[in-house]
């Protein structure tokens, strides 16, 4: 091996770095560094007037909804309800009180069903499980009624609530369906009123 072979080497790896430096500088050059203000980007959402917050869920007329189209899908909902529920005619208790007949009856009250001391209250306080009650509980037990046993989450859709309460309501209620609200009975009236003759 020659001396100028140990040169040529060394000539070519100084001669790579160079390169590798001379483009590391061209390339700050060209693409120029800037300082972040704000990490990420801005997204603009228009703020919420006084009417955007959160709707109300409020219990529906149930004069209305209380339909067979709904028994029927209240029935296939309360498969939930039958994990810990009897739910026919022998109304016997199982991990929770039986729901034959529930609509109407007093809370707490079930015989022979070891209620919590939370629901015996809620009892003492409410003359009976009505519609709206029911509509209530059952968005979220351990909410409307704390310190029950019932460890059921809930049923977050209105329409299930509606249709399970619809299917009980059925299952024996001696509570009669209520008589339209006035404001679902003059809303038609007015429609009529404003058609042209």
């Amino acid at each position: 091996m020659s001396d100028l072979t140990f040169n040529k080497i060394a000539g070519g790896v100084l001669l790579t770095g160079l390169v590798i430096f001379g483009l590391r500088e061209a390339s700050d050059i060209v693409f120029k560094k800037h300082e972040v203000e704000k990490a990420g980007y801005e997204i603009a959402v228009q703020a919420e007037g006084p009417g955007g917050a959160e709707a109300v869920d409020t219990p529906p007329d149930w004069n209305a909804v209380l339909t067979p189209a709904n028994v029927a899908a209240g029935q296939a909902v309360s498969a939930k309800c039958a994990a810990c529920h009897k739910l026919d005619a022998s109304n016997a208790n199982a991990t929770g009180p039986g729901l034959w007949d529930v609509v109407g009856r007093k809370p707490g009250t079930h015989p022979g069903f070891n209620y919590s001391s939370a629901m015996k209250d809620f009892g003492g306080k409410t003359p009976m499980w009505d519609y709206d009650h029911l509509y209530e509980f059952l968005k979220a037990p351990g909410k409307y009624v704390s310190g029950t046993n019932m460890t059921f989450v809930g049923l977050k859709k209105p329409e299930d609530r509606i249709a399970v309460i619809a299917y009980l309501h059925s299952l024996g209620s001696k509570l009669p369906v209520p008589p339209p609200r006035p404001a679902a009975a003059a809303a038609p009236a007015a429609g009529a009123a404003a058609a042209p003759a």
